[in-house]
């Protein structure tokens, strides 16, 4: 039980992160710095892809 519970904390955990990254991609201004953030976000989740604006 003990190890499933660290695997949901981790879990929520990254689900934070990674929406905090987020705001930080659509705030950011030039391609530097969305760069930085598309890299930390990968290191998270590999497979993640920007949508697509329309």
């Amino acid at each position: 039980m003990v190890e499933r519970r660290k695997e949901l904390d981790a879990r929520y955990q990254r689900k934070k992160k990674l929406a905090k990254l987020k705001k930080k991609l659509a705030a950011a201004k030039d391609n530097r710095e969305k760069d930085t953030v598309l890299k930390k976000i990968h290191k998270i989740s590999p497979w993640w892809t920007e949508s697509k604006k329309v």
